[in-house]
């Protein structure tokens, strides 16, 4: 069976955009192409995606993805059977982050009394310094004012941040059946923009535009909205646009 872009984005939960930005990187090519230009994609690729998707969630970048899937000695069983162990390592530690963030929550709430060393359990700090490396090429100065603020806040300060940053998520998630464009999502997403301005980095309406671009551009940011709720990058995309465009000149 063939399927279109929009049917295999829809099956690997990704957007339209990225299959098109693989393929123009030569990363995954359709298997052929319509008299009208229309891509189809067969098992090959389906499976080709797959390991594309895998990689990704072990923070390999786009090019060296490329170079492992074009080797000739890739072994896809092999890979599976790596992907599986990392992927269980990986499961560990983030059933540990969210054990930290469930009971941060209840700290801040006054429910429990956590300690120094719970509030940083899970974290892996050689995973911080890569996440910090990536976004500072992306991003550049931003980043690393970014950086620089949050290095600068107190474990408390931290928490009341990521405690702040989850109810906002909360909100936008809760509300999203009402559409993009709606008071409620929209007052979610002021306060989202605000958010970002006062504790990370002086955020311009551009700036938060092409932000909202890359939650369903980047495979990263895409996955933590989609675990939040199915389609909650998408619909952030759409919302931080509206936002954009009615608070422009203002």
């Amino acid at each position: 069976m063939n399927y279109t872009v929009k049917q295999l984005a829809k099956l690997a939960r990704v957007s339209n955009r990225t299959l098109h930005y693989y393929d123009e990187i030569g990363l995954l090519r359709p298997e052929s192409y319509s008299e009208n230009g229309y891509r189809y994609y067969g098992e090959e690729a389906m499976l080709r995606l797959q390991q594309i998707l895998f990689f990704r969630e072990l923070d390999f970048s786009l090019e060296q993805i490329k170079t492992i899937l074009d080797s000739p000695d890739f072994d896809l069983l092999g890979a599976l059977q790596a992907h599986r162990k990392a992927l269980l390592e990986q499961a560990d530690r983030l059933n540990s982050l969210v054990e930290t963030v469930d009971n941060t929550i209840k700290h801040i709430k006054g429910e429990i009394q956590m300690s120094e060393q719970d509030f940083y359990k899970g974290f892996d700090e050689e995973k911080q310094k890569r996440y910090a490396e990536e976004a500072q090429k992306r991003w550049g100065e931003t980043a690393a004012t970014s950086q620089k603020r949050w290095n600068a806040y107190t474990r408390d300060e931290k928490n009341k941040i990521l405690g702040a940053m989850h109810e906002l998520s909360k909100g936008i998630a809760d509300n999203m059946d009402k559409g993009p464009e709606s008071a409620e999502v929209q007052y979610w997403i002021d306060r989202w923009y605000k958010h970002i301005n006062q504790y990370f980095y002086d955020c311009s309406l551009e700036i938060f535009e092409n932000l909202g671009k890359m939650y369903v551009e980047d495979p990263q940011f895409q996955a933590t909205y989609e675990k939040i709720r199915p389609g909650m990058a998408a619909l952030m995309e759409k919302a931080m646009l509206h936002y954009c465009k009615v608070n422009a000149g203002k």
